[in-house]
């Protein structure tokens, strides 16, 4: 029996429209080679260390416009992006599925192989509530890593 893969995207939507996403990008097999949850106490929040792919994926994360948050946990990445809409005709149009094909290949380039999963999750931001809720999100995801559903020990 042949499995079917669902569409990832909205049918009909245009990603480079102008409005903000919630984009979650996985390693392949879910391995935690980006970076490693340290510290944390009642006071103190616990804070990634990347490790040398986690720091070529922020050197490219970095350099990605309209990238409003982001976190990098051990086996996968949270962007928050914001797009301001369709470029002249003479510039090319920054939509999120180009973003992140460049973002994946630049990094498994610099890496001398692809670390990423097929894919990626992403969440059409609808409003300001929608917004603050997945910024607050990316801002505790790593003292909340041990509940998260990519967790792995």
């Amino acid at each position: 029996m042949k499995f079917s893969r669902k569409p990832n995207r909205l049918n009909g939507y245009d990603y480079s429209s102008r409005g903000a996403y919630f984009i979650t990008i996985c390693t392949l097999d879910r391995k935690c080679i980006l970076s490693h949850i340290v510290g944390g106490d009642a006071l103190i929040a616990p804070q990634t260390n990347l490790t040398h792919c986690g720091e070529i994926a922020r050197k490219y994360i970095e350099s990605m416009p309209g990238i409003d948050k982001y976190v990098i946990m051990p086996n996968h990445i949270h962007l928050l992006i914001a797009i301001d809409g369709p470029m002249k005709a003479s510039t090319p149009t920054i939509s999120v599925p180009n973003l992140i094909r460049s973002f994946k290949v630049l990094v498994s380039k610099e890496i001398g192989q692809s670390i990423w999963q097929r894919s990626y999750h992403d969440h059409i931001i609808r409003d300001e509530e929608d917004y603050l809720n997945h910024l607050q999100y990316i801002e505790n995801n790593p003292a909340k890593w041990s509940e998260d559903k990519y967790y792995i020990a």
